[in-house]
């Protein structure tokens, strides 16, 4: 059984109706109680991290959450719902010494596409549409995929992992958009993706197929 987390801020249908497609059940949990009676979390997520963090919290979804990702238990974060299992994020900041604080699960900070690169004529921010990613480590999600497919971004901010020196990397693969970022980190039970895998065709069902088998 996958439950996908309703906060407020996801699209939960689509997310809900590409496991279907793959034959498997998940369920949209309305409740943080209901995460006991799920083995796999998706945390989904479209807007600002602020808002999302201040949704999470205000229902209740941070401890419940945190505890499901203790126990072992396979969670996927989706767009916002990846950048909010990091530290921090520039996105709402009150200042750049200020970050917005996230639930900490990784460690690193969220980052806005800025640079000479990006404006008009140029490189437009948000990175919307259809970008080749390439990993950097045998992660399971990418079970049984060619490196550098195309996959589906929205998204104006991005995750910079903090990468530990004594343990595997955090980050599982990079894309180019007017420079190298971070589309997806998996550590122990714990994988997201920048883009959208339920918006990425057979890609991305193939990679919910392999989330499924985790």
């Amino acid at each position: 059984m996958i439950g996908i987390i309703d906060y407020g801020m996801g699209n939960l249908r689509s997310v809900q109706k590409a496991f279907g497609l793959l034959g498997a059940t998940a369920v949209i949990l309305r409740s943080p109680g209901e995460l006991d009676h799920v083995e796999r979390v998706v945390l989904p997520g479209v807007g600002a991290f602020a808002d999302g963090m201040q949704h999470l919290t205000q229902r209740g979804w941070v401890q419940p959450f945190l505890r499901h990702i203790e126990s072992g238990k396979p969670t996927l974060g989706i767009c916002l719902g990846m950048q909010l299992l990091f530290e921090s994020s520039e996105e709402d900041a009150v200042s750049p010494d200020r970050p917005v604080v996230g639930l900490g699960v990784l460690p690193g900070r969220v980052v806005r596409f800025c640079g000479d690169q990006y404006g008009p004529g140029l490189k437009k921010v948000p990175h919307m549409g259809w970008n080749t990613i390439a990993w950097t480590r045998d992660d399971p999600l990418f079970a049984g995929l060619l490196d550098g497919p195309a996959v589906y971004f929205v998204h104006s901010y991005y995750a910079k992992p903090v990468e530990p020196a004594t343990a595997a990397p955090i980050a599982s693969s990079f894309a180019d958009y007017g420079g190298s970022f971070c589309a997806s980190v998996w550590r122990e039970n714990i994988w997201a993706t920048q883009f959208h895998p339920e918006k990425s065709q057979r890609v991305g069902l193939h990679m919910l197929r392999n989330f499924v088998a985790t």
